[in-house]
């Protein structure tokens, strides 16, 4: 007979099952809430999340526009590259890839490793714009998660020579100096993109939106003509190397447009590779400034012609070589008495030009001054440029009003002397100037007379002749018009007593001129140091080529260049 428990019935609370009911309700809720949540309140978060897994903006980038000269010859260009990245968080490679790559990269595979370690972010250069062919090495490893993307490596085909026109670029391709930085904007272009899908190989599946074509920048004519610019650019560093100066600078413009047909500085450095280029990048000719001497002259001449008080011919007494005014003394190189106007110009007399100046009233000076240029940027368009100096005529003492009609107490650049001189080539009308290719002539400014700016052009004549300080400016088969300079270099301290700027502006052919140079040799310490002996040279060697580069017609014998052996240059006064 079978023993068996009596069945125990255990009777829970109903407490118990309530509060089951209600946890399990209460999970039930958080889940649909959170669910809620993420696909309500939190879906972009989670949508980044997975397009960062999957989902891929591809930068289309622009191509930079190029920069030409005036007739179509490549000044700076984009060449393609290749840019090698990586997603750390993708990278599958094993340690002989890496070190393959880091050979192929030229890094240091302890910098490689570094690079691919850090697995937060999702985007890193490996290296940047590296040629199609290493690329193509690179790829062949086939390492998952490194990409390849396309970029473009800038240009220069002239190098150095016209390296202060067209600046560089850095590594992102923005403009840093010259055009590449004035006109960033217009030759960078905006950039495109895809987005699209890819698997972890790193495959594309599809694209996820329609593709943003990019647009290129836009192309810049410069005015420069790339023949001119490197016989300038030849010749300025002859002269350079051959006197010993700091540095030079010289501009060549287009007499009947105002047209910068070449401008160029020594030292100069290479924008392909611009390292080490501290002080090398200044555009002297635009952003230097420097008394511009007895070149000054010619328009303190034109002022006092052009007011009634003097002509050509009129005889001006600067016997016996020096002049007083108060405490100061101004002085002539060499005393030469009585002479006409045309003589004080090609004999370059301090004493002459200021008795002209004095005859005049301040404001009328300085008006003449102001309306020819100086004292005011040129607005050419190119960074840096400064207004050089000029004071306010109420405050000129006389002595101030004598020194800078020879050229002293007031600064320019290179550039505004230039253009100053092509009031001389054009009638009296002054030109604007533009390192732009223009399309028309533009109207300029009527400073003088023309019969005020021919009798100074032909004055200008004679200092190229025997008696004039600029012999050594005649070019063979041209008359030639133009003025030297000589001045002391301006320090902290006032002048300096051994360094100088030798400068010379000119044009050809003086019957009709079509181009006007300006050259500037910045202390020259070989032992020369005048205008007609530093710069002159310069000016006519390129004045040569240049003018029967253009098929200039001739308006002279080609035996007018006249040096009488054993004769030296007329020194100008300083």
């Amino acid at each position: 007979m079978s023993m068996h428990a009596p069945l125990v019935i255990v009777k829970l609370p109903a407490w118990r099952r309530r509060l089951l009911l209600v946890l399990v309700l209460l999970g039930f809720a958080a889940l649909l809430g959170r669910g809620v949540y993420l696909q309500s309140f939190h879906k972009r978060f989670l949508q980044e999340k997975g397009d960062a897994r999957y989902s891929r903006t591809l930068v289309l980038p622009s191509q930079r526009g190029k920069i030409t000269d005036r007739y179509g010859e490549l000044l700076a260009i984009s060449s393609p590259v290749e840019s090698v990245w990586a997603n750390p968080s993708d990278v599958q490679i094993t340690a002989s890839q890496t070190k393959k790559l880091a050979d192929l990269l030229g890094l240091k595979k302890a910098s490689v490793d570094k690079k691919l370690a850090n697995n937060t972010r999702e985007f890193v250069y490996l290296k940047r714009r590296v040629s199609p062919e290493l690329a193509a090495e690179i790829m062949q490893l086939g390492i998952s998660g490194v990409y390849l993307q396309r970029e473009y490596k800038r240009y220069y085909p002239a190098g150095d020579v016209t390296a202060h026109l067209v600046g560089f670029t850095d590594i992102d391709d923005k403009g840093q100096e010259g055009f590449e930085l004035a006109m960033n904007d217009a030759l960078s272009g905006k950039n495109g993109s895809r987005k699209v899908i890819k698997d972890r190989a790193g495959r594309i599946i599809e694209d996820l939106e329609a593709v943003k074509v990019p647009q290129d920048g836009a192309d810049i004519t410069l005015s420069i003509d790339r023949r001119i610019q490197y016989l300038a650019h030849r010749e300025l560093t002859k002269a350079v190397d051959k006197f010993k100066a700091n540095a030079g600078a010289a501009i060549v413009l287009d007499a009947k447009t105002g047209e910068v047909l070449a401008m160029v500085n020594v030292p100069t450095y290479n924008p392909n590779n611009p390292v080490n280029i501290q002080g090398k990048t200044r555009n002297r000719a635009i952003t230097d400034i420097f008394e511009p001497g007895s070149t000054m002259k010619t328009v303190t001449a034109a002022a006092a012609l052009e007011a009634g008080k003097f002509t050509p011919d009129t005889v001006i007494q600067t016997a016996p070589g020096y002049m007083s005014i108060g405490p100061a003394t101004i002085h002539d190189a060499h005393p030469h008495g009585a002479m006409t106007v045309s003589e004080v110009i090609q004999k370059s007399s301090n004493v002459g030009a200021v008795k002209m100046a004095l005859s005049l009233e301040p404001q009328y000076l300085w008006g003449v001054f102001n309306l020819i240029g100086f004292g005011s940027k040129t607005r050419i368009g190119f960074p840096g440029e400064v207004s050089g100096k000029l004071r306010d005529y109420k405050i000129w003492r006389p002595i101030e009003q004598a020194t800078m009609s020879y050229g002293h107490g007031i600064s320019v650049t290179l550039l505004q002397m230039a253009r100053a001189y092509t009031v001389f080539a054009n009638d009296g009308e002054l030109k604007p100037v533009s390192l732009l290719k223009l399309k028309d002539a533009p109207v300029g400014t009527q400073v003088f007379s023309a019969k005020t700016a021919n009798e100074v052009k032909d004055m200008l004549e004679l200092v190229v002749l025997p008696g004039g300080t600029a012999l050594r400016a005649q070019v063979l088969g041209y008359r030639v018009a133009g003025k030297t300079g000589t001045t002391h270099k301006l320090g902290d301290h006032g002048y300096e007593k051994n360094k100088y700027v030798g400068s010379f502006v000119g044009m050809a052919p003086a019957s009709n001129p079509r181009l006007i140079m300006a050259v500037m040799i910045d202390d020259p310490s070989s032992g020369e140091y005048f205008g007609g002996t530093v710069a002159a040279p310069v000016f006519s060697a390129v004045m040569a080529d240049a003018l029967r580069m253009l098929s200039v017609p001739q308006d002279a014998p080609n035996n007018n260049v006249v040096i009488p052996s054993g004769v030296e240059d007329v020194k100008e006064s300083i």
